[in-house]
């Protein structure tokens, strides 16, 4: 009974595309982010959101970044002590990395350029 509770709470609500979608691309926005130059995880996050005009938003990218980087798509770039005494990690794209980013952004653009077609938006 429960499990049927929990779907229809999810079901049919835009905000669950929007969760996905973000899901989908978070690697994308990382990689894109970090071939422009190196930076720390926060800065990323300040970046998404002001570039998306706030729609979209991370609480962190933690598990993303330490994804990209096991898989070698990133690699730390440098520790800076901030003025408030913290340590930042500022990451960097890897060729590999950017192989990766090519290899997504031709797949996003076919899937969405497919996606318009179902949806007769072209």
């Amino acid at each position: 009974m429960r499990i049927m509770e929990k779907r229809k709470k999810t079901s049919g609500s835009p905000a669950n595309i929007r969760t996905s979608l973000k899901k989908a691309t978070t690697e994308m926005m990382v990689l894109h982010l970090l071939r422009e130059k190196p930076m720390y995880t926060y800065e990323m996050m300040n970046a998404i959101e002001e570039r998306s005009g706030g729609d979209i938003v991370f609480n962190t990218l933690y598990l993303s970044i330490y994804r990209l980087e096991e898989n070698g798509y990133i690699r730390e770039h440098e520790k800076v002590m901030s003025e408030d005494n913290r340590t930042r990690i500022y990451f960097t794209i890897t060729e590999s990395g950017s192989t990766y980013l090519d290899a997504l952004i031709v797949e996003y653009r076919r899937y969405v350029s497919a996606l318009a077609k179902v949806l007769e938006l072209e």
